[in-house]
Parts: C-alpha cells; sequence; structure tokens
C-alpha cells in the first residue's frame, strides 16, 4: 500500500495537541515498513506512559524527560503523516491515543502525588524552607544577640543580679570554680545507667521549648521575640560568669558540643514564629487572612519538624558527651567535635538541597522538542 500527503505548518490532527510542526511534504510509499520503522519509538512511548500512570509519584531523569519529549514529537510526526489514510484507521487511532495520553502527562497542572520520602525532605526540602525566609532568621538571630548583651552586661555591672538573670539549677547558681575543680575531680561515670534518661529529658525540653518559641508567634511575634531575648539573656550571663572566673575552656567545652546545634535549633523555632507573626499581620498584602497562613502552613510544619529532629541530635550528645569534662575527655577534642557540628549546620542550611533545586530547574526548561524530530537526543 503506498500513499501521498503533503501539508503546510501543523495540521488538523496535530494543532491541539502538538503545537506546531516542522514544515513537512511527509510521503508514505509503503505504510507496512512506516509501522516497522515507526513501532519501536511507539512501543517505547507507551511503555514510559505506563510507568509514568502506575508510578505519577517517580520522578524521572534529566535524560528520561528529554527522551520522552522526543519520543512525544517522534510519534506526533507519524501521527501528522498518517492521519489521512482510511484504510490505517487502527493506526491512526493508536498514535492519536498515544499522542494524547503524553500531551496529558507535558500539560498537567494538578499536583503529582508523591510518596513521603524522609530524606529527601530533611536534605532538599527543610534546608530551602530555611533559605526561603532568611529576614525572619537574621531577625531571631537578632534579638537572640541583643539578649545575649544584655545578660552579659548585667551580670558585669550587677554580679548579684545572677539570681535573676539564670535559672535555679545547682550547678549553674553554685560559684563556677567550685563547680570545674569538682567536676575534674571526678574520675567515675557519674551518669552510668542514666544517659538515655537525660538524652530523653533534653530533647523533651528543648523540643517544648522550640515549639513554645513558634507558637507565641500567635502575639504578633511579640512572645517569640520576647522568648528568644530572654534566652540569648541566659547565655550572655553564663558567659560572662564563667568567662570572669578564668574558667573559659570548661565553659566551651561544655557547652559548645550540643550548643552549636542546639542554639541554631531555637534560632530556628524563632524564625518559624516571625513567619507566623509576618502571616498574621499581613504587612499590607492585599489578600485574606486564610490565604495568608494557608501560604505559610507548611513552611511553618517543616521548619518545625526540622527543628525537633536537631533537637534529638543535640540532646544525645548532651548526655552522652557534653556532662563528661577533663580528664575524662580533653576540652580541646570536645571543642573541635562542636566547632565541625557547627560548620556542618552552616554548610547544610546554606547549601544543602541547592543542587536538587538547580536539576529542577534544568527540567522545567525541557519543553522544546528536538530541532530535527526525526534525531534522537
Amino acid at each position: 500500500m503506498s500513499g501521498f500527503r503533503c501539508q503546510g505548518r501543523g495540521g488538523p490532527q496535530a494543532a491541539g495537541l502538538i503545537g506546531q510542526t516542522p514544515d513537512t511534504c511527509s510521503m508514505i510509499i509503503n505504510i507496512q515498513k512506516f509501522v516497522e520503522n515507526g513501532k519501536p519509538a511507539w512501543e517505547e512511548l507507551e511503555a514510559l506512559l505506563a510507568r509514568r500512570e502506575r508510578g505519577p509519584e517517580k520522578r524521572l531523569s534529566l535524560e528520561e524527560i528529554r527522551r520522552f519529549h522526543y519520543l512525544y514529537d517522534r510519534v506526533s510526526s507519524d501521527l501528522a503523516k498518517v492521519a489521512t489514510f482510511a484504510s490505517e484507521k487502527e493506526t491512526r487511532r493508536y498514535l492519536e491515543t498515544l499522542v494524547a495520553r503524553a500531551y496529558g502527562q507535558i500539560h498537567e497542572i494538578r499536583e503529582t502525588p508523591h510518596r513521603f520520602r524522609p530524606a529527601r525532605w530533611f536534605f532538599v526540602v527543610f534546608p530551602r524552607t530555611f533559605r526561603r525566609h532568611l529576614r525572619a532568621f537574621a531577625l531571631a538571630s537578632a534579638v537572640t544577640a541583643a539578649g545575649c548583651l544584655f545578660g552579659a552586661a548585667a551580670m558585669a555591672l550587677d554580679p548579684d543580679s545572677k539570681d535573676v538573670l539564670l535559672p535555679s539549677a545547682d550547678h549553674i547558681m553554685r560559684d563556677p570554680a567550685d563547680r570545674v575543680a569538682d567536676e575534674e575531680r571526678v574520675l567515675t561515670d557519674r551518669l552510668n545507667g542514666r544517659k538515655t534518661q537525660g538524652a530523653a529529658f533534653y530533647m523533651t525540653h528543648n523540643s517544648r521549648v522550640a515549639v513554645a518559641t513558634l507558637a507565641l508567634g500567635v502575639t504578633w511575634g511579640i512572645g517569640t521575640l520576647v522568648a528568644l531575648f530572654a534566652n540569648g539573656v541566659m547565655v550572655g550571663a553564663i558567659t560572662l560568669d564563667y568567662a570572669r572566673a578564668g574558667q573559659t575552656d570548661f565553659l566551651v567545652g561544655w557547652l559548645l558540643p550540643h550548643g552549636s546545634v542546639e542554639i541554631p535549633a531555637i534560632l530556628l523555632a524563632g524564625q518559624a514564629g516571625f513567619v507566623l507573626a509576618s502571616a498574621l499581620i499581613g504587612w499590607g498584602r492585599n489578600i485574606s487572612l486564610r490565604a495568608r497562613m494557608r501560604q505559610v502552613s507548611r513552611d511553618l510544619v517543616t521548619l518545625i519538624f526540622g527543628v525537633v529532629v536537631l533537637l534529638v541530635w543535640a540532646g544525645i550528645v548532651e548526655a552522652y558527651l557534653s556532662q563528661y569534662h577533663k580528664p575524662a575527655i580533653p576540652y580541646s577534642l570536645k571543642i573541635v567535635f562542636g566547632c565541625v557540628e557547627l560548620a556542618l549546620v552552616i554548610v547544610f542550611l546554606a547549601w544543602s538541597g541547592r543542587l536538587a533545586g538547580r536539576s529542577a530547574r534544568l527540567v522545567g526548561e525541557v519543553t522544546t522538542p528536538p530541532a530535527n524530530p526525526g534525531a534522537p537526543p
């Protein structure tokens, strides 16, 4: 069987689905040979579509997307060639179905359901959410720093204010030199059998503080601001108290291993509180409160759950490392460990997930079919 079809740019069958096609004067001399040559590409596209429809949550790689677009363009071109042959109704209907299904996949606007992947959420979604609200984090950091300065200044000007500035825990209220001397004289594991209990306490206590810091955002940010400032006052007062007693090595070795993660986590909770406050206030945005809350709700959940994950790690470190001092563990080793943790937290928040975002942008750019429909990519 032979036939001939000649048309300009586009065509009645292709106009609604494939947009513009190259100017063609397509000749089919042997329909059987045409089907044999085109069938591998048709079946490959059908297999890709079936896999995509079975698992819409699975993401295609960049190369798979390029291949998909090539096959879509190739099958669309074959459909344009065979569309006028009345004797090939089955082939035409088959190609029309393939092109329609591929068109639907390419131009789908509904959100694709996806399976929750904890690793991707923590290493991609969480840090990208953090970077989306850097101003709120900067505000939380500034308020905490102001509290630190105030606490240090108050302790320096009035040493008797220690009872007011610091919590009434025995190890904090004691004279730093006396406490350090007692800690360094301990040669046995005084936390033997209680480390897991201690870790659980630190995790739950700090998580409650973080959730409260976020929740106080409903006071238009005032409660969050006060909580961060008070936390900063405590850190500043303790720092000056130990530094003035000449116990800086002990202080850094005690606080840095867990504080390098715990303090950034509390700042992230403050960031979430200010994001919530901003949504409540509106700041001149001409949308309803419900719409503003809908915009930030997912980010708030992501931030606070990320904070809890960080605080779980900080609780483990505080119970199993921070509470052990010289001579059991040298301060230098604890300080190096804390510095490495802090560097990793900074790199994680600043850079994690950027490669995934760049790949997504590249995927979005693959919207133009190859210049030569007959040549695979």
